[in-house]
């Protein structure tokens, strides 16, 4: 069985997507795409854009946020901005998503035409507030699909986001939780995830022996130090509730470590690396898809000292669909690790590419939690007129 552990489903992005106010949710775009892997483009006439002139140099909070550019959502997987009358377009989604929309029956044809038999749903704030829209998704297609959920990593220590925590698991039956750093930014990255504040939020959620999908950005500063430090921090917590399984959204980050095919890491990343609970998302494309090219030879190079290091078992791969088709298709996304990393065994190729998430979110298994899914829900009804 190939198991997809990251993948999206998601509304027309032209709506609120279950946010306050559809400007709340196109703040939480812009401020996702102010460092992109995705390409930048003149609307005009193609030329090269700069995806910093999206915030004020200096300020990564939502504070910074340039509100003078008339951010919006376009067609053809286009963010489209406007700069000194000049329009520009971030080419996030592939150019065949004529509309800024990804239902479920999407993936299901993409699985069905590549070879995909289950998907983990990711999640994330800039998609929307996705908990009743994942739950909806596992629900109609269990055999499919298996649903994370989120919480505002911020407020997560505030009523509401407790209740919605109790909720996700018990009434909605959804099998882990997405948890990422850049939300901190829209409180101007006042306190860090592993704050006592947040003591009781982990207390809570480690008794449901769920996994935590956790992408951990390079937040507040955007570079080596303040990975290195959010890695400190992760390790803390990974040492206090070590029965808490963790994934590594992402994976490694190669513009910190990557050297010539091989991983140098700093003994702080080293340790946290290391530890038994904590797995690691493979996941190539989607970030360095535009700049090297199919079956990916430097990715597969990295793939293999990730094997050297810590053994297949470690590894989990994800695609990032539908994102990941503006670089690649979804079956070159799997093929460069199924067919072409030719230094993984079956078996490892049987671990990375199913067993390990199978494992992690427990797919194949009937859910402990009472929740089933079983929401009503209104695809179309915060769509824009």
């Amino acid at each position: 069985m190939i198991i997809d552990c990251h993948t999206h489903v998601f509304q027309h992005w032209a709506g609120a997507c279950g946010h306050e106010s559809r400007e709340i949710h196109w703040k939480y775009i812009q401020k996702n795409v102010t460092r992109p892997a995705a390409k930048v483009r003149r609307a005009r006439d193609g030329a090269p854009g700069d995806a910093r002139a999206l915030f004020r140099a200096g300020d990564n909070t939502w504070a910074g946020l340039r509100d003078d550019i008339r951010f919006r959502v376009g067609p053809f997987g286009r963010l489209e901005y406007t700069l000194d009358g000049e329009d520009y377009y971030l080419q996030y989604m592939p150019v065949g998503m004529a509309q800024m929309e990804a239902p479920p029956e999407l993936q299901l044809a993409q699985m069905s035409y590549v070879g995909v038999d289950h998907c983990v749903l990711q999640t994330g704030m800039n998609y929307g507030v996705m908990n009743d829209y994942n739950a909806f998704c596992q629900h109609q297609y269990p055999d499919k699909f298996t649903g994370l959920f989120q919480v505002d990593e911020p407020m997560a220590d505030t009523r509401r986001w407790m209740q919605e925590l109790d909720r996700a698991r018990n009434r909605l039956g959804l099998r882990g939780i997405y948890y990422q750093l850049d939300t901190f930014s829209r409180y101007g990255f006042q306190w860090a995830f592993d704050d006592p504040r947040f003591d009781a939020f982990w207390e809570s959620l480690a008794p449901l022996r769920i996994p935590v999908f956790f992408e951990a950005s390079a937040v507040p500063d955007y570079d080596e130090k303040s990975y290195i430090a959010n890695m400190v921090r992760l390790d803390g917590v990974l040492t206090r509730f070590p029965s808490m399984r963790w994934l590594l959204v992402m994976g490694p980050p190669v513009q910190f470590f990557a050297r010539h095919g091989k991983w140098e890491f700093p003994d702080e990343v080293a340790r946290a690396y290391g530890r038994e609970n904590l797995q690691l998302e493979i996941m190539f494309p989607i970030t360095w898809g535009g700049l090297w090219e199919y079956p990916y030879p430097e990715a597969q190079a990295l793939i293999q000292d990730l094997r050297n290091r810590y053994g297949a078992q470690k590894l989990l791969w994800g695609s990032d669909m539908p994102n990941v088709e503006r670089f690649c298709t979804y079956r070159q996304c799997l093929d460069y690790l199924r067919k072409h990393c030719d230094f993984l065994s079956a078996h490892e190729k049987d671990l990375i590419l199913g067993r390990n998430v199978a494992e992690l979110c427990g797919i194949g298994r009937e859910p402990s939690a009472s929740g089933t899914g079983a929401v009503f829900f209104q695809s179309r009804g915060e769509r824009s007129p």
